[in-house]
């Protein structure tokens, strides 16, 4: 009976999915156009309808993620002996690698035209160069982990 459920929850998902792409697609297509408003979409366009769906089937796959993760780390909390454990050990290392980001970025990362050109503050510019500070430390640690059990595989044989 679960897998039949979890099955239907996949495919549920693969369909909403889908939905979001497709509309999506139509809504870059239609962005050009002169239909802005819902009075626009009466006389005949779409732009504003497709927006609005897209938005409440985004919403709705982010709702529908985060319960089915919340879902899936109670049952494993209750399963897996020691799980919660290394869960929060790896929830406290991704917390420090933003914080370490966030606390490296400079706030000068995007230049004064592009600040002025955008309406960027420095704030957000102290926001992208901790995005791409914690891209990089992310790769680092992906790079160390593969390397790492590279090694101990061939110790091991």
């Amino acid at each position: 009976m679960k897998e039949k459920t979890d099955k239907l929850i996949t495919y549920v998902g693969l369909g909403v999915a889908i939905v979001c792409f497709l509309l999506a697609i139509l809504f870059a297509m239609n962005n050009g156009s002169d239909v802005k408003t819902l009075a626009d979409v009466k006389q005949g366009g779409i732009f504003d309808t497709i927006y609005w769906i897209l938005v409440a089937m985004v919403a709705f796959s982010i709702v529908a993620i985060v319960v089915f993760l919340c879902v899936k780390l109670a049952d494993r909390f209750k399963t897996v002996p020691g799980y919660a454990k290394k869960f929060c050990i790896i929830l406290g290392v991704a917390i420090a690698a933003c914080l370490a980001a966030f606390l490296l970025a400079k706030g000068n990362d995007v230049t004064p035209a592009l600040m002025e050109k955008f309406d960027v503050t420095e704030g957000t510019s102290k926001l992208i160069g901790a995005a791409c500070i914690l891209v990089y430390i992310l790769v680092i640690g992906a790079a160390g982990c593969i390397i790492y059990a590279e090694v101990a595989k061939s110790l091991k044989k």
